[in-house]
């Protein structure tokens, strides 16, 4: 949950997510990336560069969770 979080605001890098998810191993990131892939709700870009660079954002799908996202920001506020 705390990925698509972070990847509402925009494509990220996968070191820039890392860096986001404070204390997450490189493993798990790209493990829970490869998991929303899969599910078509992330879509991995690959940069055929020096060095590779890879970007991450949402698709249409996760696209469809950012109001879902709006609104448990919104309740936690009002309730927590």
């Amino acid at each position: 949950m705390d990925i698509l979080y972070h990847l509402c605001s925009g494509k990220k890098r996968f070191g820039e997510l890392q860096r986001e998810l404070d204390g997450i191993s490189p493993k798990t990131l790209s493990e829970r990336l490869d998991v929303l892939e899969a599910e078509k709700i992330v879509t991995k870009t690959v940069y055929v560069e020096v060095p590779l660079r890879v970007e991450y954002s949402l698709t249409s799908r996760g696209e469809a969770l950012k109001d879902i996202f709006r609104d448990l920001n919104t309740w936690s506020k009002d309730n927590l």
